[in-house]
């Protein structure tokens, strides 16, 4: 029989940064598939050598597994679903549904996450205002409210990758003046994030370590 002590050591490690969306989603999908992973919270003024040894990018979220190194973390989160899946998340019988997935992270990941670190930052881009840099985030926000109109989640009626890999980076957002957050005309989406930050596999994944 294996021991425990064993066991741990097999267990794949994740290089984690507790409050950066990349790692939460990543962080939420290892948690909901039930591997067992090794969670090192990694300081970003002094990331362990064996972390940049692994993965010489030096950003987070890492997963080192026995035969390869996961550097994204949308690879992560389709690896823990390769694992187990058991509420679909990954929408297996629906190419329709995957496609309009892949689709909206890709929309998050690159124009929103753009408008959103120009919002959060502006400071460092005073091109335009902080309130011009909100305004060009919205258009993702206004998107994801019609989307929520008619159901409680983004691509159907139940919880998909999409849901988990989004809801990160509109906390962040919303992070930046909450009070215009939650005033906003955008009253599913403030449903759904409220839902979100409520949610056991949030919570979970958010816990200090």
């Amino acid at each position: 029989m294996m021991s425990a002590l064993h066991a741990e050591s097999m267990a794949p490690t994740l290089y984690s940064f507790r409050r950066c969306p990349y790692a939460m989603r990543a962080r939420m999908a290892l948690g909901y598939c039930g591997v067992p992973v090794t969670t090192v919270e990694v300081s970003l003024k002094a990331k362990p050598a064996e972390m940049l040894e692994r993965s010489p990018k030096g950003t987070v979220p890492v997963l080192v597994l026995q035969d390869r190194v996961l550097e994204q973390s949308l690879d992560i989160m389709g690896w823990a679903l390769a694992q187990h899946d058991p509420d679909d998340w990954s929408l297996a019988q629906d190419p329709d549904g995957q496609r309009q997935i892949a689709a909206l992270i890709a929309e998050n990941d690159g124009r929103f996450k753009q408008d959103l670190d120009h919002y959060k930052y502006a400071v460092r881009y005073p091109e335009f205002t902080q309130d011009d840099y909100r305004q060009r985030g919205e258009r993702f926000l206004r998107r994801l409210n019609e989307s929520l109109a008619s159901r409680d989640f983004l691509i159907t009626d139940r919880l998909t990758l999409a849901d988990i890999a989004i809801a990160p980076f509109v906390r962040q957002f919303c992070a930046v003046d909450a009070d215009w957050f939650w005033q906003s005309p955008y009253p599913h989406l403030q449903r759904w994030l409220q839902r979100f930050l409520a949610s056991d596999l949030f919570i979970t994944a958010m816990a200090k370590r």
